[in-house]
């Protein structure tokens, strides 16, 4: 009887020690996804580590489930670039092509961040110390605001500025609104947004000189195999079409400094609308990958940049 209760005994222990290893076991190992996410790490939309969603009571965009203690490593930011989104225009990215932010509680003059805690697990701050201006950003407009924790975040035009972690690829957007107080960041520290400019105007290059860009601020281009009268002919089809995007309607009160005579938009055989300049097919290039690029210039030695005056700039003849 006693060799019995004393077997008992071990068993019992054995299974209470057993049922605490395994519960610790457990616990070690799945610790929140937050606590070893890095800050600049990007989760799948809808990942319990983001803890995102528009309109939360807090105005961060965090559901406050999330641990307060803040990351202690944070992505790089890189080159910076300009890219341009077609509801948002022109947008600044990392070099990693994730899209920056702004929030509207921070402030711009003096900078301050005003996004701690469980707010800057889902918008990481960005570092300041190796972001550089690539392509269509002014590097003067780039600056630092120390935060509360003794870390530097980069500022643009004074706004510090912040990734989101529910954008998994470059390009996405899914920041922008939430919570009415986040909003990706134009190159001028500003809200991005297609209202800066008009559906089509002029923009000073330093080599080509005046030439036309589209509302997003992408460079317009002339075929010279196009034709523009009796009527306008659009000699761009097919796989060129894809690598030449026609340029859409525009109505004439929706330009700046592009001349108006000849000022329309036509149909093409395919049904697709598309804009003119002085009656000559307008196109952008698809190797442009942001406002200011002019890589489609005398490409092929039949593309080429247009004037105010629809001219084809730099081709031969004109």
């Amino acid at each position: 009887m006693k060799t019995s209760w004393r077997t008992a005994s071990l068993v019992a222990t054995a299974a209470a020690v057993l049922a605490l290893t395994t519960a610790c076991g457990q616990d070690n190992g799945t610790a929140p996804a937050s606590a070893a996410q890095n800050v600049g790490a990007t989760a799948p939309a809808g990942s319990p580590t983001t803890g995102a969603g528009t309109g939360s009571g807090n105005g961060y965009g965090a559901d406050g489930n999330q641990s307060s203690s803040s990351p202690t490593a944070a992505a790089p930011a890189g080159k910076l670039t300009v890219a341009t989104n077609a509801n948002l225009g022109k947008v600044v990215t990392d070099g990693s092509g994730l899209t920056l932010y702004r929030f509207d509680n921070d402030t711009a003059n003096p900078p301050k961040s005003n996004c701690d805690g469980t707010c800057a697990t889902t918008w990481p701050p960005v570092p300041a110390g190796d972001a550089t201006a690539g392509a269509g950003i002014d590097k003067s407009l780039l600056g630092e605001v120390t935060r509360a924790d003794g870390t530097k975040q980069l500022t643009i035009g004074g706004w510090p500025a912040y990734r989101y972690a529910k954008d998994a690829n470059a390009g996405d957007v899914n920041g922008q609104g939430v919570g009415g107080k986040w909003f990706a960041l134009a190159p001028n520290g500003k809200k991005a947004s297609l209202a800066a400019l008009p559906g089509l105007s002029v923009r000073k290059d330093p080599k080509l000189g005046d030439i036309i860009v589209d509302k997003n601020g992408m460079t317009v281009y002339r075929f010279l195999k196009d034709k523009a009268w009796p009527k306008s002919v659009s000699n761009c089809t097919g796989a060129c079409l894809q690598k030449w995007p026609a340029v859409g309607i525009v109505k004439p009160g929706d330009t700046q400094g592009v001349k108006k005579k000849g000022l329309m938009g036509f149909t093409r055989p395919d049904g697709v609308q598309q804009m003119t300049v002085n009656c000559w097919p307008i196109y952008t290039f698809s190797g442009d990958k942001a406002p200011g690029d002019t890589n489609g210039q005398g490409v092929g030695g039949t593309w080429y940049a247009v004037s105010p005056d629809g001219k084809p700039v730099g081709a031969p003849g004109n």
